[in-house]
């Protein structure tokens, strides 16, 4: 599933992040960046100790939530790594929705400020950190839409790359519901 905002393709697949052929692909890091579990495991894995080596030089404080740093992609077929970190979710009243947001703004910053054409997301705080992934989705493409409304910079495609039918079928959704197709 896919729409077209001022130039640029929102993209939807169901697959494996690490596998991405982009310019940079987004971890769904803690705010320590001391690797983990889901997407951060698989992320570390398959890039090589280089991506936690540069993690600790260049940014020995962490990241912290809502906001997301960049190193290089080690192994992976991607330039960059950017380390997203967003928030546990509590209940949502404890201003989850704006750090998740901000998470995927910051995020979308910092491809663009690295001239990146293509960047892929997973659905951040989703997994261990229990972000209900309906409301999620609607935080996550309404922030990368209202970026890409903007057309600032080099971002020819942001891909979201779901784990799993359950999560690709709630981004489809909500994507249905923010940018109907008639109006894509």
């Amino acid at each position: 599933m896919q729409r077209t905002i001022h130039g640029a393709v929102l993209r939807l697949v169901e697959g494996d992040i690490t596998q991405q052929e982009v310019d940079a692909i987004v971890n769904a890091a803690n705010s320590r960046l001391a690797g983990g579990g889901g997407v951060d495991g698989a992320v570390h894995r398959r890039g090589g100790p280089a991506i936690m080596e540069e993690t600790r030089r260049k940014y020995p404080q962490g990241c912290p939530t809502g906001s997301a740093v960049i190193t290089g992609a080690g192994a992976l077929r991607a330039r960059w790594v950017i380390h997203a970190v967003g928030p546990v979710y509590r209940d949502g009243q404890h201003g989850e929705p704006e750090l998740l947001a901000s998470a995927y703004r910051r995020s979308l910053e910092l491809a663009r400020d690295h001239q990146c054409r293509s960047v892929a997301f997973p659905s951040l705080s989703t997994g261990a950190y229990r972000y209900p992934l309906p409301e999620a989705a609607r935080v996550a493409l309404r922030t990368v839409i209202d970026f890409l409304g903007q057309r600032r910079g080099s971002l020819e495609e942001v891909r979201f790359v779901l784990f799993g039918r359950e999560a690709y079928e709630q981004f489809a959704r909500a994507l249905e519901e923010l940018l109907p197709e008639t109006q894509a």
